[in-house]
């Protein structure tokens, strides 16, 4: 059995540098003021999905995401690691998303991609005519801690989805169901799930392999036509693999009401960065009666015994 399986991937700004223009006069996050990375919980999603290719030959592996053109980032990073195609979707009036929006755009373009699949194989076991068999993403982004897209994009393609993963155990070919570990309050919980389905993986899942020397040769100058310059915009058309694909909202087939801010109920309201400070300090010495001190401070204040 080959599966096809789509990573949801993001490039998000990096939160340990937070500064006072990280928010735009319109109440968005100022991506570009920002220092960009890969968001770590997709990436604890990407070594799920490679762990099956290994375990299925023929698999393939599609990553997507959504954001500025050079979140082509993303893509080569995904590449180097093994996945095999990358989609970048990114437009203006897809700025602003929040998660209902994001979903519904990511939505459409994992259709898109599941009917070319279908269109490429018309005897490939659809399950149900959807053209993908596993949707694999990060619990959730960084940069918004909501763990909403993932969830509102299962219910958006009708899919049963499995959130909180630590680990696919293993995965039946005949009876098309899968066996998943998930880490919850309290606990260790296994459950089964019908194929095609929707995983949303816990950042303390197995992290990704790194990137393999070979394949970041080979795919360190895949772009999308957005971030060419005049000096590689033509590309080797021998090496069609360096083209990225790049969709835009009219691609794949977007209600123009349902993207962007045009689609988004909620907007960021503020973004600062908070230290904490101590209150009160104290200096001490190894003494005997020091000691004694803040132990019998501890205990009246209850924090210890």
């Amino acid at each position: 059995m080959s599966l096809k399986i789509i990573v949801l991937a993001k490039q998000v700004p990096d939160t340990h540098n937070v500064g006072p223009d990280a928010m735009t006069p319109e109440g968005t996050i100022n991506r570009s003021a920002l220092p960009a990375v890969f968001n770590p919980d997709d990436l604890n999603a990407l070594e799920q999905a490679l762990q099956l290719k290994d375990k299925f030959p023929g698999s393939t592996i599609s990553v997507v995401t959504m954001g500025l053109p050079k979140s082509a980032e993303v893509i080569r990073e995904a590449l180097y690691r093994g996945a095999d195609e990358g989609y970048v979707v990114t437009d203006r009036p897809l700025g602003g998303a929040d998660t209902l929006a994001t979903s519904y755009t990511l939505a459409q373009a994992i259709r898109k991609i599941a009917n070319a699949n279908l269109n490429a194989n018309p005897n490939l076991n659809d399950n149900g005519n959807l053209g993908v068999d596993i949707i694999i993403g990060g619990r959730q982004a960084i940069d918004g801690d909501t763990a909403q897209v993932g969830p509102q994009i299962a219910e958006k393609l009708g899919l049963t989805q499995v959130t909180y993963a630590e680990e696919i155990l293993s995965l039946d070919e005949e009876a098309k169901k899968v066996v998943i570990k998930r880490h919850i309050d309290g606990g260790v919980e296994t459950v089964e799930a019908p194929l095609p389905l929707v995983v949303t993986v816990n950042g303390s899942a197995a992290p990704c392999r790194p990137r393999n020397a070979k394949r970041v040769m080979k795919y360190k100058r895949a772009t999308v036509a957005l971030e060419r310059n005049d000096a590689n915009l033509n590309l080797n058309p021998n090496k069609p693999y360096l083209d990225i694909t790049q969709w835009g909202a009219a691609d794949i087939d977007c209600d123009p009401q349902q993207i962007g801010k045009a689609g988004s109920p909620t907007n960021v309201k503020k973004v600062e960065n908070i230290v904490f400070k101590a209150k009160e300090s104290r200096t001490m010495t190894g003494s005997d009666e020091d000691i004694n001190s803040l132990m019998k401070e501890l205990i009246s204040e209850k924090i210890i015994g």
